[in-house]
């Protein structure tokens, strides 16, 4: 059994027992999360439908909170002496799948 849940302007595919990195979310380590199941498959069953789906839930513990890789930027103009440095680090959440069930 698997299902597909959105969080942070993207889909993840999950099961139980997965650990995703996904964009921050607050909460300590431990703390249990719940995310909105846009498709849930078992098996042979596909339920997609959203009135079905309000039905089910899936649960997650977050594990720990961390940052992602540095992303360097460079802008530059030629000829004109432009040039601008800027770094980024995404905040993320890394969060084990603890249940697919339905309600």
């Amino acid at each position: 059994m698997y299902a597909i849940v959105k969080t942070g302007g993207k889909q993840y595919k999950v099961a139980v027992g997965d650990v995703v990195e996904v964009e921050k979310l607050e909460g300590e380590p431990g703390t249990a999360v719940n995310f909105p199941a846009l498709l849930v498959v078992d098996g042979n069953d596909i339920t997609h439908d959203a009135s079905a789906l309000e039905k089910f839930s899936v649960t997650g513990k977050v594990v720990e909170q961390s940052k992602g890789p540095k992303i360097r930027i460079h802008k530059f103009k030629n000829k004109t002496g432009y040039h601008k440095r800027q770094g980024h680090r995404q905040k993320l959440t890394r969060v084990e799948v603890t249940g697919i069930s339905d309600k």
